[in-house]
């Protein structure tokens, strides 16, 4: 059975409380009308008022994701198994046969220690002219003997050949006994004196071929000496082919500077690597560091980019990073069209309403899915903090009577639950300019020109006073060349801001817009709505 695709729900950076609520209410109407798996996730770290919203309805909290584009755990991963290092080239060679692999992994306990290829076998083959090989490479006798169908008549067959050389013994023993040195591979034939010589001059091994008979007596005078004997049914000549495919993958595997991808990396990360390298397969490794399977170059073609449902944005300046990477499915949001661009066709809804959570709830009716209280209570949330309790121009009567449905269904009482909620929000103690500054952050543009504006809402007047000064010299060592950076201190209670910039043209732009400012700021009665008020205003003066 296949996995089920995951789609991730998710809001846009600096997430505020309406985007994280709408997007685990959405998810959880998608997992009731829908087929499929779909997520929660958040783009940035949650503010203190959502913190205190999650925490009042015992909701978890969404995981983060910082960037959504393919990576290599969302490409088809080869389970392709790992071979032990000890294996001989002949094994190697026909498990990649039969199991039609071109590069396979050297693993040892979860380890990557090497790859080997068809190619470096063949290599091998052709290439293996040293005949000490067996003694360089430690073989084993145990891989000797698959390798040439033997048997072992004298000796121990878990030892491994660390000296001597292989040799055909086809000279008579006078001539032979000037070239047998001490370790070495002697393969012969039904040659009593052949096999003599080789134990009196301290032959290692000999290999008798063709199966012939081998006498009591040059077993007894092997052991006696520590000379190893095996027996193959194979002529001189195939066992001579062989035996040099008996030594261990190890000797001939790639172990320095290999090639490796983590199931954490990005795809776009990758590519230059895997136009460069022209390579069938690489290994993987997962967190751990522990090899999980061998990337494909073919799997690459028929990838599946992660699936992405958008809610509480379309631009793709506030979208998570690697939108572009990314498949949207879906966008649902209550604010001016963005910059949003997609590849295929999509389900995109957008309302003039205060609160995405306001459109989510309509969805809920409209699907006819029950609203459970944990979700009522966060969509709730959501509108009180977006509509700042009604109060922002931004709020409908359909916001209003939306929210009031839901709380009468979370068991909550509206103007308690929003002054609990604002002051949670507005507690700034432990967080550092810069924190308060980015908490709900969004960047614009407008007639090529980019700006960034900020927002926090409090019910305590002398706390936004205090900040005002902080966040400006913050501001005035944040704003970049070409850019424009605002900042509104929205008082609940008064139902005004005080807007804090930085950047070249920015004070002249703020005069035009909302009258003559102090040094860096100006006190606006009556603004309270980033969406409704501010942004169009700046736009509109950017347009002249």
């Amino acid at each position: 059975m296949l996995k089920e695709k995951k789609v991730f729900v998710i809001g846009h950076k600096n997430p505020d409380t309406d985007s994280i609520c709408s997007a685990i209410a959405y998810a959880a109407l998608k997992n009731k009308t829908d087929d499929g798996v779909f997520v929660p996730k958040r783009a940035g770290e949650v503010n203190n008022e959502t913190k205190y919203v999650l925490d009042f309805f015992d909701v978890e909290t969404p995981e983060f994701i910082g960037h959504v584009g393919t990576q290599v755990k969302d490409v088809e991963i080869k389970p392709t198994p790992s071979l032990d290092e000890g294996i001989s080239l002949k094994n190697a060679w026909n498990k990649m046969r039969d199991l039609r692999e071109s590069t396979m992994p050297i693993v040892n306990d979860g380890v990557l220690e090497g790859i080997i290829s068809v190619k470096d076998i063949a290599t091998a083959n052709m290439d293996i002219y040293e005949t000490r090989i067996l003694a360089i490479s430690h073989t084993k006798y145990t891989n000797v003997l698959d390798a040439i169908d033997g048997t072992m008549i004298v000796g121990d067959s878990e030892e491994e050949i660390t000296k001597g050389k292989i040799l055909i013994g086809a000279a008579n023993p006078d001539l032979l006994e000037n070239y047998v040195e001490d370790g070495d591979m002697l393969l012969t034939g039904n040659r009593f004196e052949n096999q003599l010589c080789g134990i009196e001059m301290n032959a290692g091994c000999i290999v008798v071929c063709t199966g012939a008979p081998i006498s009591k007596t040059i077993q007894k005078l092997a052991k006696e000496n520590n000379c190893k004997i095996i027996s193959t049914p194979h002529d001189t000549l195939m066992v001579a082919r062989l035996i040099s495919q008996s030594a261990p993958v190890r000797y001939f595997m790639k172990k320095d500077h290999l090639i490796t991808f983590s199931r954490e990396d990005f795809i776009s990360d990758i590519r230059d690597t895997l136009a460069k390298i022209r390579h069938r397969d690489f290994p993987v490794l997962g967190r751990d560091g522990k090899y999980c399977g061998m990337l494909s170059r073919r799997s690459l073609l028929s990838m599946d980019n992660k699936k992405i449902i958008l809610v509480d944005h379309n631009e793709k300046g506030q979208a998570v990073d690697g939108i572009d990477e990314a498949e949207i499915l879906e966008i649902i949001d209550h604010h001016r069209l963005g910059s949003m661009e997609t590849a295929l066709p999509v389900f995109f809804r957008n309302q003039p309403v205060g609160c995405t959570g306001t459109i989510i709830y309509d969805l809920y009716q409209e699907n006819n899915v029950e609203v459970d209280q944990k979700i009522a209570g966060l969509l709730c949330s959501a509108i009180i903090s977006d509509t700042l309790m009604f109060r922002s121009p931004t709020c409908t009567p359909k916001d209003k009577k939306a929210a009031e449905e839901l709380a009468k269904i979370a068991g909550i009482e509206i103007q308690e639950h929003a002054e609990k909620m604002f002051r949670a929000g507005s507690s700034l103690a432990d967080k550092t300019p810069e924190e308060i500054f980015y908490q709900d952050f969004k960047k614009f543009s407008g007639n090529d020109k980019n700006f960034g504006a900020g927002q926090i809402s409090s019910m305590d007047k002398t706390e936004l006073e205090q900040l005002r000064p902080k966040i400006a010299a913050y501001m005035e060592g944040a704003v970049k060349e070409g850019e424009m950076l605002f900042f509104l201190l929205t008082n609940i209670l008064t139902e005004s801001s005080d807007l804090v910039f930085a950047g070249e043209g920015a004070k002249e732009l703020v005069e035009t817009a909302f009258g003559e400012p102090e040094e860096n700021w100006v006190h606006v009665p009556g603004l309270v709505s980033r969406k409704k008020q501010f942004v169009p205003s700046v736009l509109h003066v950017l347009q002249q």
